[in-house]
Formats: C-alpha cells, structure tokens, sequence
C-alpha cells in the first residue's frame, strides 16, 4: 500500500528592498549576518515547528505584492521585513490585509529608536504581530511565532 503524506504547511518570509545589502550595509545598525544568514535560521525555526520555508526578496514593491497575492490560500503564515516599505507601501498593506492567515512584521532593528519616519509602519494595521530590535534573532522569533498563530 503506498502512502502519500501532506506535505508540511508553508511560511512565507518576505524581504524586501536593500536586504540583500544585509552583512555589508550598516552593520553596526543591522548586524554582520548576511540575508542568506538569517533566511538559514528562519528555515530551521521552521523546521523545528513542522514547518517548510519560502523565502522571497525584491527590491520591488510589485514582486513583493505578487508573492502575497500568491500566498493566499497557499501558505500558512507569512513573516514579512519589507524595510522601507514598512513605512509608505500601500499596495503591500493591501496586499496583506487580503491574506487569510497569521502576519508577523519583522524588523532587525528597533525602528522606535530611529528617524521618525521609521517609527510609523503601514504593515503594522494588517499584521497579527511585530517582532524587533532583536537583531538576528528576530528571524527565529517571528518564524516561531507565526508557527504558533498558524496552529503549529
């Protein structure tokens, strides 16, 4: 008798623009893990919690809201560091607000203790939860809890 089993339910991590930079780019802001660096802790978290891992990274808003637009129905949760874009992308909050599962924003740093304009978040309204300042660890943390929110 062959047995298939269901594959195991998906986390979508998205990146968004400058993350690539991660390593090299500010590092006594965002630290010296590179993006590749945090993509391999946040598939081990998910791992840990049953979990597969989907990883995307644009430096575009448009392929950022078409990885949510394909995620509907599709993936369990979603964790999402759209950098800037946390903070003016309308099109990515629409985006979000129509997907049917648990939203967890990440954010390297602390953006309450930089510029103004990083203290406001439009991800923020439509996502369950945000996770920041941790640094690196941050990417286990949202993973872990997006894991959780998502019944894992």
């Amino acid at each position: 008798m062959n047995q298939t089993s269901n594959p195991a339910p998906v986390i979508l991590l998205l990146s968004g623009p400058n993350l690539q930079l991660l390593g090299r780019r500010e590092p006594e802001v965002y630290g010296t893990d590179t993006l590749e660096d945090h993509v391999r802790t946040a598939t081990a978290a998910a791992a840990a919690a049953g979990f597969g891992l989907e990883h995307t990274q644009s430096n575009h808003e448009g392929d950022l809201v078409d990885a949510v637009g394909g995620a509907v129905g599709r993936v369990a949760a979603i964790v999402i560091n759209a950098g800037a874009l946390s903070h003016y992308s309308r099109a990515l909050q629409d985006a979000l607000a129509a997907f049917d599962g648990p939203i967890v924003e990440l954010h390297l740093s602390n953006p309450y203790t930089r510029d103004a304009w990083r203290q406001s978040s439009v991800v923020a309204p439509v996502a369950d939860g945000l996770i920041c300042g941790f640094g690196g660890l941050g990417y286990r943390l949202a993973v872990e809890a997006a894991a959780e929110l998502a019944g894992g």
